[in-house]
């Protein structure tokens, strides 16, 4: 079946709650990597989100998959949406900065555009969609500043993993796009991703880094692994998944443009920061670069 190629309003209500989900875990790992190690941080992560999930699907007795292919997916899933995108993410985080990981991050899209668009049927390569993403990627260059680009190149395999991040999450993107053939509940597609990831992030992390070895951690990092677990992870995919199934892939991953809009209101309004003329022709920036991507504006204006 066929994804609609234009979201509703509810499916960009949901988008943007996600991106403020998202948009918080660059600053939870900011704070997470200051005392802990990597593999340490995506398996507390992706561990407290599968109890959570879980115990969701107990509470409201969701129905599992029953199919071999399915739990195997999981395995796919959790790999390219999880243990990869995560521990690159996190990996690059020790050597720059919050600002430049999310600029690096928001490459996604275009990622996305690309490998959806050789690889899905129905979401193929267009000189819209290839429009579209230029003018949303420079809108969140502006609006996280250009001084964030300073250090662009100095730290160089920091950068790269973040945009081996990009690129993985791309391709879960496309990847993720089975589960609704499958007709399996977001709640249990988001349950059996993370909990996969833990299957394989277990082993390693218990060998490289002898987490329990490690000191206590301070209440402040405690704090940011929960909040990276829970809201960033558990309660971010279900609306993922949703979006996804609903919108497709190329839809979904837009976040990453939208999650520095999401920062940056979010610290306006209960931080006190200023809003600047650039961060305001930053959002108008990707506005523009959605709406084209969106393709309903842009067709109605060149019927008329």
């Amino acid at each position: 079946m066929a994804i609609q190629q234009t979201m509703g309003k509810r499916e960009w209500v949901l988008l943007f709650v996600l991106s403020v989900l998202w948009g918080g875990s660059f600053l939870f790992v900011g704070v997470a990597v200051r005392e802990l190690p990597t593999l340490t941080i995506v398996l507390v992560r992706v561990g407290l989100a599968a109890v959570v999930l879980w115990s969701v699907i107990t509470f409201e007795r969701k129905v599992l998959p029953r199919q071999p292919s399915v739990w195997l997916a999981f395995l796919g899933m959790g790999l390219l949406n999880n243990v990869i995108p995560f521990g690159l993410i996190v990996w690059g985080q020790h050597a720059i900065g919050a600002g430049l990981a999310s600029i690096l991050n928001a490459t996604t899209p275009m990622f996305t555009v690309l490998v959806a668009g050789f690889l899905l049927g129905d979401e193929r390569l267009s000189g819209r969609k290839i429009i579209g993403v230029a003018p949303g990627f420079a809108g969140v260059v502006m609006m996280i500043g250009i001084d964030a680009l300073s250090g662009l190149g100095r730290e160089l395999l920091s950068q790269i993993a973040v945009l081996g991040a990009a690129l993985s999450y791309a391709c879960a993107g496309v990847f993720g796009r089975r589960f609704r053939a499958y007709g399996v509940d977001p709640v249990v597609t988001a349950a059996g991703q993370v909990s996969a990831s833990c299957i394989i992030l277990l082993p390693l992390t218990l060998w490289l880094e002898t987490p329990f070895s490690l000191p206590l951690p301070s209440t402040t990092t405690l704090a940011a692994l929960v909040a990276l677990a829970l809201l960033s992870t558990a309660v971010a995919y279900i609306l993922y998944f949703h979006i996804l199934a609903k919108a497709g892939a190329t839809n979904v991953l837009l976040v990453t443009f939208l999650t520095p809009v999401s920062a940056i209101l979010l610290g306006t309004l209960i931080l006190g920061d200023h809003l600047t003329p650039v961060h305001l022709a930053g959002m108008v920036m990707i506005g523009l670069g959605l709406t084209v991507i969106d393709g309903r504006l842009t067709g109605r204006f060149l019927r008329q």
